[in-house]
């Protein structure tokens, strides 16, 4: 699944990953590969890119959006920074 963090100012992150754990605003979710197709708002906290089974990396967002269409994960914040 192809994963992109974008800020008003730049991309933050774009690449291949197993999953993504989100900030929304009712509490933490995750997305792994073929998820259903969805739109979700996203409150300030942290992102956890799954690189794969044992790897991850940590982003701190400010509140955003993250839309999940054919196997490609967008997330739109509006601040991040690597954790």
């Amino acid at each position: 699944m192809t994963l992109e963090i974008l800020t008003p100012d730049k991309k933050l992150y774009s690449g291949e990953v197993y999953g993504v754990q989100l900030p929304g605003i009712t509490g933490l979710f995750e997305v792994l590969d073929k998820h259903a197709p969805m739109v979700s708002a996203l409150k300030k906290g942290q992102v956890k890119i799954l690189k794969d089974a044992k790897n991850a990396e940590l982003y701190q967002i400010q509140s955003g959006f993250v839309e999940v269409l054919n196997n490609r994960v967008t997330v739109l914040v509006e601040g991040a920074t690597i954790v």
